[in-house]
């Protein structure tokens, strides 16, 4: 899977479902995508936070990308925002220095470091115990192979017999083009999930920082079907 910022529940769950979950970390990052911004909930309506990029070439893959020089400025008031929004929320006071630890983090100007380190913050917090591993650390910087063949020589190179992708991939990817070279094609799909939050109507597609305001999300890591 491609990297992403505080990702949605699926994700977690994802990972926490298979034995290796490998990060790609030399794919081109895209603007209108995911990868460094998602939604919270701000007045009972969802609002997009991001983490600014330094302008650069759109052919650069994500581990060639850095952070914006003023990266940390951006994040301290995003910081304030999601404080305001979550303040009251029951979890609050646990979640919150774990979050800002991410919004903060400073070893690295490299932005695929800055998504890996919460990746890796948001697993530990979770107890999820999977092996995480980069993409560069299976084939190094080749990035000839693309879409299925990728992932293929990626499960053949760490001797895998089945590999899950996001039911979004089921118009991808198919079996019994897997099972020709040897592998199971399984997909996760989360189960549907509402939660209380501070109005009656669920708001949902949000950010996992959503749901760990609110929710004993670890219960909720195993509410997913693979089919």
């Amino acid at each position: 899977m491609q990297p992403y910022f505080l990702p949605y529940l699926g994700y977690l769950q994802l990972i926490k479902s298979v034995d290796t979950f490998v990060v790609y970390d030399t794919i081109q990052y895209t603007k209108k995508g995911w990868i460094n911004r998602n939604r919270y909930l701000l007045n009972n309506q969802p609002v997009i936070f991001s983490i600014p990029i330094k302008k650069d070439s759109d052919y650069l893959n994500i581990n060639q990308r850095v952070l914006a020089d003023n990266y940390l400025d951006y994040n301290t008031k995003t910081l304030r925002k999601l404080e305001q929004s979550y303040k009251k929320a029951p979890n609050f006071k646990e979640v919150f220095p774990m979050i800002s630890d991410m919004f903060l983090f400073d070893k690295s100007d490299n932005f695929f470091d800055f998504i890996f380190n919460s990746i890796q913050l948001l697993t530990e917090y979770l107890e999820i115990n999977t092996k995480i591993i980069k993409s560069t650390q299976v084939f190094g910087d080749d990035t000839s192979l693309k879409s299925k063949d990728r992932v293929i020589n990626i499960c053949k190179k760490l001797n895998a017999s089945e590999y899950i992708n996001p039911i979004g991939g089921v118009d991808l990817y198919d079996k019994k083009f897997f099972q020709s070279n040897g592998l199971i094609l399984n997909f996760h799909k989360i189960n549907k999930i509402e939660y209380n939050q501070f109005s009656d109507t669920h708001i949902p597609y949000l950010s996992i920082l959503d749901a760990m305001m609110f929710t004993d999300v670890k219960s909720l890591l195993n509410e997913y079907t693979i089919t």
